[in-house]
């Protein structure tokens, strides 16, 4: 059971009168869709639609009953679980980008520099995705992963506050580099497997 939450109201669903919600309306909801986009709007406003609708429902065991709050998937800050997971990722983006290295030295990186508490928690969050991931294909458990991104999405937002990465010890930089690299491809992977995008820039 689905209820549809919209303008802090129940949307009232009444089989005998016809009255119901599709999975498209839910996408043009959570999309924020208005007749003045451009065609470009509103293909990205129908991809943010189909990530919060897909992300949403992943992030409630199938039994149980779920409250949709269309006014929530709009949100573009941390109460929105897609939204912060996905801004995690663009956010490691953005300062990959901004470091101009190569790949190759974040390969002999050297992680016993990371011995701050938020890179520590970062880096065990990180250990945690093949037993999670394994865990939550063999019981079915979609939102297990859902769940978890959102726990790495939080573990990276601290680390990025607490750590500035791009500092000038070379070493120290390109070992936070690594450990901002690694994270951005579990989201991404995790991201994939539930179906949601993952951009580089919001």
């Amino acid at each position: 059971m689905v209820t549809v939450m919209r303008n802090g109201e129940v949307v009232k669903l009444s089989k005998r009168a016809g009255s119901y919600v599709t999975v498209r309306d839910l996408i043009e909801w959570s999309g924020g869709i208005h007749d003045a986009m451009t065609q470009g709007e509103r293909e990205l406003a129908l991809q943010r639609g189909r990530d919060a609708v897909r992300f949403f429902l992943i992030s409630r065991k199938a039994d149980t009953e779920f409250i949709f709050d269309v006014d929530l998937a709009l949100q573009q800050n941390d109460e929105n679980p897609v939204f912060y997971v996905q801004y995690a990722h663009a956010r490691i983006c953005s300062i990959l980008a901004q470091w101009h290295g190569s790949p190759a030295d974040l390969v002999k990186a050297n992680f016993s520099l990371l011995s701050s508490k938020a890179a520590d928690h970062l880096l065990r969050r990180l250990a945690e995705y093949p037993e999670l991931l394994a865990t939550a294909a063999a019981d079915l458990a979609p939102h297990a992963l859902a769940f978890y991104l959102r726990d790495l999405a939080g573990d990276f937002h601290t680390f990025y506050n607490a750590d500035r990465v791009l500092v000038d010890d070379i070493e120290l930089k390109n070992a936070r580099l690594a450990l901002l690299a690694a994270t951005r491809q579990v989201i991404q992977n995790g991201l994939a497997i539930l179906g949601v995008s993952a951009p580089s820039k919001m």
